[in-house]
């Protein structure tokens, strides 16, 4: 079934449709909210929250739009909302990532050190400019699609991901990781 047939079969109310939907997408989303939360329960809380929120809200769903970059704005709202009241629980703005000692051993140099190394300088990234590198190389979402996902202008995108490979090649570099 292509994506506008689950759409129709969603707003018609299939009880077949929300699977469909869910079996789908779930890899992708899961995969942003992980990338977002970087711990798996909250991300695989967003992730069965990002769909509910869908499936209510598939009635106002513009058919026209491609369904994947609404579920993927779904998600990082919801991912966002999670991580400032994560933050307002733990009395700041967030777990700052930079709190975390940086391991001064070179790297060896293998694939899964080079792997472990990106992950560390991603989780020291703003989380817009993690979202926005995510989007754009994981996700494969051109800047238009991203712009709509963080509702920033396609600008501000470009911006927030020139930073994010600007810090991530400095974090690498530091780190003794060069390309």
């Amino acid at each position: 079934m292509d994506e506008s047939a689950l759409v129709e079969a969603l707003k018609a109310g299939d009880p077949l449709a929300p699977r469909m939907l869910i079996e789908r997408f779930q890899g992708l989303v899961f995969g942003l909210c992980y990338r977002m939360m970087s711990h798996r329960q909250d991300a695989e809380d967003a992730t069965q929250e990002t769909f509910l929120r869908a499936i209510r809200g598939m009635k106002r769903f513009d058919a026209g739009r491609p369904i994947r970059p609404w579920l993927l704005e779904i998600a990082a709202n919801r991912c966002r909302t999670a991580l400032s009241q994560r933050g307002r629980r733990l009395g700041k703005r967030g777990i700052e990532p930079a709190d975390e000692p940086i391991d001064p051993r070179p790297p060896s140099g293998d694939f899964e050190d080079l792997a472990g190394e990106l992950e560390r300088a991603l989780a020291l990234l703003r989380p817009e400019y993690r979202t926005v590198f995510i989007l754009f190389h994981e996700q494969n979402l051109s800047y238009d699609e991203i712009s709509q996902v963080v509702s920033r202008p396609v600008g501000t995108v470009k911006t927030w991901l020139h930073r994010a490979r600007a810090e991530l090649a400095e974090d690498l570099g530091r780190r003794g990781m060069h390309g």
